[in-house]
């Protein structure tokens, strides 16, 4: 039986508050998928396909009239890795599949692209942002963060070098 994402999060505490019910990871928007040697990890940084009810977002969110919401899924002990094609446009499916020993097949297959992999089956939240995505799907806006830290280094997406974002 495949599990639900959610109940496979160390830190799931965050989306909690803002979720009643947290939303599949299908169909999501995948931003960008970044490899850690350390680990080694994957991190997917995605557009989940809900945003949450307009009473559990903070208030600041509902005024700037935030829509959807990001967030980056860590994936630890990755093994098995399988890349062909580019990044889609579309929105895509991320599968879940339970394995022997603690571990899950994630797979995402769109036409022309194919990501696949092992991992543990402890997975990490971080880096949880709203912000109001612009008619062409550009997440290239002012992003408003859940954590503290994230708010006061950021105001938007910074760019893929800066290293303490994109762990």
């Amino acid at each position: 039986m495949a599990p639900h994402w959610i109940d496979l999060v160390r830190n799931s505490d965050v989306l909690g508050t803002l979720y009643s019910d947290v939303p599949p990871l299908e169909p999501v928007r995948l931003r960008s998928f970044r490899l850690d040697w350390r680990g080694p990890t994957l991190t997917l940084r995605v557009d989940l396909p809900a945003y949450p009810a307009p009473d559990r977002v903070p208030p600041e969110w509902s005024e700037l009239g935030h829509d959807t919401l990001q967030l980056h899924v860590q994936f630890p002990a990755v093994d098995d890795l399988t890349v062909r094609g580019w990044i889609p446009t579309a929105p895509v499916g991320v599968s879940l599949a339970a394995l022997a020993y603690r571990r899950i097949l994630v797979r995402i297959a769109e036409a022309g692209f194919e990501l696949s992999f092992t991992s543990s089956d402890s997975l990490t939240i971080g880096h949880i942002s709203a912000f109001r995505v612009t008619e062409t799907g550009s997440d290239e806006v002012t992003h408003t963060f859940a954590r503290p830290l994230d708010t006061r280094l950021f105001t938007s997406l910074p760019g893929t070098h800066e290293s303490s974002f994109f762990l």
